[in-house]
């Protein structure tokens, strides 16, 4: 049995040849016009192997017949609707195929490796082939390709290698123009870095060759397909369900949040948490460079980046939006990250009647996301004074955590901090909550305790305002907080 995948141009089609000579041709496209545009690579391919017939075609579009117009003889069809009947296009195409080779008798003769070949060549024609059962297993949360032959995922916080392999580079680099192409970007040497998501919003990161030395590289960050609620946080440990309930009230009475952490600390995971709690009532536009967010809210208006295109031109950046949404009458914004000098505009917009706005920066402690929000600042280019920098910050920001992956893997709240205006030239915080780790156990697992610093915060005035009310024994340093 021969399995051999042509690159048609509008998807993948993928030609299987039978031990008994029979021939099943399987277009992956979801346009009608697939094969025509792929007449130049299925055609010569098919009379070089001297193959002048066909025995079975699989797709999904109703023209499918207009193969017969090519220079071989169509014998038999077997088109699957797959909008039919309720039929997802996964499915119908499973059912067909396994319809073609049950008339080969191939699933009586070698049932296991029939499934194997289904598996395979919908995986490779629908999915993203090799790492498609990694996309698929709940217990991995990234996927990081270093070459056609090494893969590694994280699970539970640990990362691993796997026996999944490409066939070679050229394969590699198919999957990858494969995601990119899907959300309008391209990939290549003139251009060889790219931000992409998945359709259920993973996080895409690709590289290639001249920037890649020892072959592409594709990092995936999977995201949950039920978005991780506060509950789940809880749960897990962590974030203790006393402080739960006093970011639950920061949400509510409308405080600008700064979330800070490392690269893979859970800052987003934490946001998409957070966001649960703002009133359904209300407008919020989010703006990312790749979509990743899942609010859960019915009033929610996304928007994305926009790189510039082969000539470079057409680039949106995120100041360009947060500019634009200012415009668009919401109440709050979520920013995913700030980067460059569009902290400026969200320090504008905190400043202006969208209380309530949150965002993310990658930094390792509390005073240090400050610092680069200042930087942030100078890089948009305004002549502004570090002073009136803090002085921006110090009146739009409320209320800053703190997140980080620990060394054993597992994410955690590690402080929440809160900022109660300027002395001199220096931002004022304050820590209300901390995790204080006292050690590692002998299997590894960070010990430690979440801990109130004592101080009453100055944001329980509006909490009150907005008729909702916190223990006052939240607060005290001797109060018990569960993980």
């Amino acid at each position: 049995m021969r399995v051999t995948f042509l690159d048609v141009g509008q998807g993948d089609a993928c030609l299987i040849e039978l031990p008994d000579r029979q021939t099943i041709l399987i277009d992956g496209g979801s346009r009608y016009d697939t094969f025509d545009l792929g007449r130049a690579v299925v055609a010569p391919y098919l009379w070089d192997r001297g193959i002048t017939h066909l025995d079975h075609v699989i797709g999904t579009h109703p023209q499918l017949d207009h193969v017969g117009g090519l220079a071989w003889t169509v014998q038999k069809f077997s088109v699957g609707h797959f909008w039919s009947n309720g039929t997802t296009r996964e499915e119908a195409f499973y059912q067909r195929l396994q319809t073609s080779l049950r008339l080969h008798h191939i699933d009586e003769q070698t049932a296991e490796e029939g499934q194997v070949l289904v598996e395979d060549v919908l995986d490779e024609l629908l999915g993203l082939g090799p790492i498609e059962p990694l996309l698929k297993d709940p217990t991995i949360t990234d996927i990081l390709v270093n070459g056609a032959e090494r893969v590694f995922v994280e699970r539970y916080g640990v990362l691993e290698p796997t026996p999944v392999r490409f066939k070679d580079e050229k394969h590699l680099l198919r999957i990858i123009q494969k995601i990119v192409s899907a959300v309008g970007r391209r990939i290549d040497e003139s251009s060889p870095m790219v931000d992409a998501r998945l359709a259920d919003g993973s996080r895409v990161n690709a590289v290639v060759p001249p920037l890649a030395l020892d072959g592409s590289l594709l990092s995936v960050r999977k995201f949950a397909r039920v978005p991780i609620s506060m509950e789940r946080l809880i749960e897990i440990g962590s974030v203790p369900f006393q402080v739960a309930e006093v970011l639950q009230a920061v949400v509510g009475s409308r405080r600008n949040v700064l979330i800070s952490g490392g690269t893979g600390s859970g800052k987003t995971t934490l946001l998409n948490a957070m966001s649960a709690y703002i009133d359904g009532r209300e407008r919020i536009v989010t703006i990312e460079d790749s979509a990743e967010l899942q609010l859960q809210q019915e009033h929610v208006v996304r928007l994305e980046t926009r790189p510039p295109n082969i000539e470079g031109k057409g680039e949106v950046t995120q100041r360009d939006l947060v500019k634009n949404a200012l415009r668009m009458r919401p109440d709050r914004i979520i920013l995913g990250e700030v980067r460059a000098g569009e902290a400026f505009d969200m320090l504008q917009a905190m400043n202006t009647g969208h209380e309530g706005s949150m965002t993310t920066v990658h930094a390792n402690s509390s005073r240090d996301a400050l610092s680069r929000v200042e930087q942030m600042i100078g890089m948009s280019g305004i002549d502004i004074s570090p002073r009136s920098a803090r002085a921006q910050i110090a009146s739009a920001m409320h209320v800053v955590i703190q997140v980080a992956r620990l060394a054993d893997g597992r994410r955690k709240v590690i402080g929440l901090s809160e900022l109660t205006g300027m002395e001199g030239e220096v931002i004022t915080m304050q820590e209300i909550f901390r995790f204080r780790q006292t050690g590692m156990g002998d299997d590894g697992v960070v010990q430690g305790r979440f801990e109130a610093t004592g101080i009453r915060p100055r944001f329980l005035d509006q909490v009150i305002a907005h008729g909702m009310t916190l223990s006052a024994d939240l607060f005290r340093p001797d109060a018990k907080l569960e993980p």
